[in-house]
């Protein structure tokens, strides 16, 4: 089995059929760890004899008849900011570098239940606070182009992925950090519903914007992992009680008469190879029988990415409190960000919260007309690796626009999909956006496109 073009979907079939055994499957993907890590350090913590050891029950109980889905037997990973009982949970940060748990975080516990294997804790930014690596352990390389960025803060979850690793890894999402790293790798990350996927257990930056989703080689597989997580979770206050659907189902290629909106001025400012691309992807869905028209959203463009970035670096501040005795342990760029948050007057926080209710009202509005909503997701490829940097402060981000925070805000769903590559063999990602808990037409969008598309079949040559 070639693990760098075998997709979730094609391997569960491979296991369910006992063509491959989960065990051989753990100590291929072990294998592949061994030889890239080295090149992209995409992992702080692996539990390769865990993962052994859950390959072997997983093989034993499918031997019996007694297959569970889909994930039984899948090699996973997860971010270093989700728990893992018994494993090394650093959070990306020289404060948590010997911190062991004693439970799961939610997501884990629902993945090892439906029989995924893990395999380790990719690396991330120290406590998913952005950027591309943890000042823990270091830079992630991005396996399209070593010398370049895989997006953060869940970069080693996404090159992880794309290098053929793993099969699926879950990231965290307050800003863009599961779509920036998906299409900066060419590989497909879903930031789901705001409390589809329950954050219990996973470290937080913002406790009203943070997302848990799944980053995975192509929308058939995303949905498939998000399959495992999603779910009602009372340890997560935000978790929401809703009937969960068959996120598979849905994914038949055909989207003839949806409407769709070009969010005009969340489109604004890509670079003319990532204009080009994602302009072509508009027209791919029009070949598809989409309406794809153009609809103004001035309100988000506006206001979506400060307000953000007040709320987050605010409450960011007030769940680092217990740790300020430590800041010297921080990064300087992190640093800087809990300690802006940590003097900002209240007055602000509440206006950020006002601008919030703006956009949900504007985009709710938007989305009574259309189906879902499609952009960039990042306005350029990755840039190169700066190692060290500080990176910016909370007010200092404000005035750069995000095409991707405007729905952290409102909890919409939104995914990034691989639309292309530019010049220099860089992967370009397309955004597709839907109303609340409407999950499955966002993935239904994705994989239509996907398919037609035909990138999820190119692979980098690492």
């Amino acid at each position: 089995m070639n693990l760098l073009t075998t997709t979730l979907a094609e391997a569960a079939k491979a296991i369910k059929s006992k063509a491959i055994s989960p065990v051989e499957l753990a100590e291929a993907c072990l294998d592949r760890i061994d030889l890239l890590e080295p090149k992209l350090n995409a992992f702080i913590t692996l539990s390769g004899d865990r993962a052994m050891e859950a390959a072997m029950v997983a093989e034993k109980e499918i031997s019996r008849g007694k297959y569970r889905g889909p994930m039984h037997g899948i090699p996973y990973g997860v971010k270093d900011i989700f728990s893992t009982r018994g494993i090394r949970t650093t959070n990306g940060s020289k404060v948590f570098k010997d911190n062991i748990p004693d439970r799961d975080s939610t997501a884990v516990r629902n993945l090892n239940a439906a029989g995924g294997v893990l395999i380790g804790k990719n690396n991330c930014a120290e406590f998913a606070s952005g950027g591309d690596h943890s000042s823990l352990h270091g830079a992630v390389h991005n396996p399209w182009s070593l010398p370049h960025s895989p997006g953060g803060s869940s970069s080693g979850s996404a090159a992880s992925v794309a290098a053929g690793m793993l099969f699926g890894s879950m990231g965290t999402c307050t800003g863009g950090s599961i779509r920036g790293p998906a299409s900066y790798c060419s590989v497909v990350g879903l930031k789901p519903s705001y409390g589809l996927v329950s954050r219990a257990g996973v470290f937080p930056l913002s406790w009203s914007i943070d997302h848990a989703g799944p980053l995975t080689r192509t929308v058939e597989d995303c949905a498939l992992m998000l399959q495992a997580v999603a779910g009602y979770d009372p340890r997560d206050p935000s978790s929401v009680r809703i009937s969960i659907p068959d996120f598979a189902a849905g994914l038949d290629g055909d989207i003839r008469g949806m409407r769709i909106g070009i969010t005009t001025e969340l489109n604004e400012g890509a670079s003319p190879e990532t204009e080009k691309l994602v302009n072509d992807a508009f027209d791919v869905l029009r070949r598809l029988g989409a309406i794809v028209e153009e609809v103004s959203v001035p309100v988000t463009g506006d206001y979506a990415t400060v307000a953000g970035n007040v709320i987050t670096w605010t409450e960011a501040a007030r769940i680092h409190a217990p740790w300020t005795d430590r800041l010297d342990e921080y990064s300087v760029g992190v640093r800087e960000k809990v300690l802006v948050g940590s003097v900002m007057p209240s007055s602000f926080y509440h206006k950020a919260q006002e601008m919030r209710r703006a956009v949900q009202r504007e985009l709710d509005q938007v989305l009574d007309k259309y189906d879902v909503l499609v952009g960039y997701v990042t306005n350029d490829v990755a840039g190169l690796l700066v190692v060290g940097t500080t990176g910016g402060t909370a007010m200092g981000m404000a005035s750069a626009r995000s095409s991707t925070r405007p729905y952290n805000l409102t909890g919409m769903p939104s995914i990034s999909v691989p639309c292309g590559f530019n010049s220099a063999g860089l992967p370009v990602g397309l955004q597709i956006t839907g109303r609340l808990h409407q999950d499955s037409t966002v993935l239904k969008v994705a994989h239509a496109y996907e398919q037609a598309a035909g990138f999820h079949d190119k692979h980098p040559e690492v």
